[in-house]
């Protein structure tokens, strides 16, 4: 079990300034049943972190009953059910130790998974606490990751799914963009806040364009979060979380239950 990436730099953050969060409410799809297995994989912002309500036996993983997979599990009553999203996870993780649930009775899987290979953690720890340039150039290390490393690592793992699941529909879903811009904001720069929004886009990029080549579907959240950004007046993301840091920048339970979860029901 792997802790996630922003509980290590706790002491770091409680020097920065942070933003208000916010959450709203979102409907539940009906219960229908569905034929087959659904087994969930990826990292933090499937596993469900931000949202609480996290399941004991997860223990660092923290796993939530408010995560979009459990969610559309409970709506749409699969024939089985795994929960192997880990906070913290990269692709490697993914590899090791999440792919076990995975056979040829399972029709669907989702997955998010790629930010943390690409440094997320290291980009909000420089940006929350050092200068515009010092944040653009991690930014711009990010970046590069982006687009020399990670499509190699994206298709290991997306091979790896096709070849235990060879019957399953995949969803891989993407990253919302952080912030709400143009708009007076205490915390980070107008500059980083666009920094970090075209970061976000250009990893959504890459990943929808190693999902198409394996022919499977890409759920982009990016619209069902537009206006609900950090600096909204009702936004699904936590900015700095004083209370629990290790839930900063991730999706509230209004954000998976609003903007992850109808992603992957019009996908499925």
């Amino acid at each position: 079990m792997r802790r996630s990436r922003l509980t290590g730099f706790v002491t770091s953050l409680l020097l920065a300034a942070g933003l208000g969060l916010t959450g709203a409410a979102s409907a539940q799809a009906s219960p229908t049943a569905v034929t087959g297995g659904y087994v969930a994989l990826g990292d933090s912002y499937s596993s469900g972190v931000g949202s609480g309500s996290y399941i004991s036996s997860s223990g660092s993983c923290n796993r939530s009953t408010k995560a979009y997979p459990y969610l559309w599990n409970a709506a749409h009553n699969p024939s089985s059910f795994a929960f192997n999203a880990c906070s913290g996870a990269t692709t490697d993780d993914v590899l090791s130790g999440q792919l076990g649930s995975l056979n040829s009775s399972t029709s669907l899987v989702s997955i998010s998974i790629g930010g943390n290979d690409a440094g997320f953690s290291d980009v909000m720890t420089t940006c929350v606490l050092q200068s515009d340039s010092a944040c653009l150039s991690k930014i711009d290390t990010a970046r590069a990751y982006v687009a020399n490393t990670l499509p190699g690592k994206l298709d290991t793992v997306y091979n790896a799914i096709s070849a235990k699941a060879p019957s399953a529909r995949v969803v891989v879903i993407g990253y919302p963009r952080f912030y709400l811009l143009g708009q007076s904001c205490l915390g980070l720069s107008e500059t980083k806040r666009s920094a970090i929004n075209g970061a976000a886009d250009y990893i959504d990029t890459t990943i929808k364009a190693r999902v198409s080549a394996h022919n499977f579907v890409f759920g982009d959240v990016r619209t069902t979060f537009s206006g609900h950004e950090i600096c909204s007046s009702d936004s699904w993301l936590h900015s700095v979380n004083w209370l629990n840091i290790g839930e900063s920048y991730h999706p509230t339970a209004s954000g998976q239950s609003g903007g992850y979860l109808p992603v992957l029901t019009n996908a499925a």
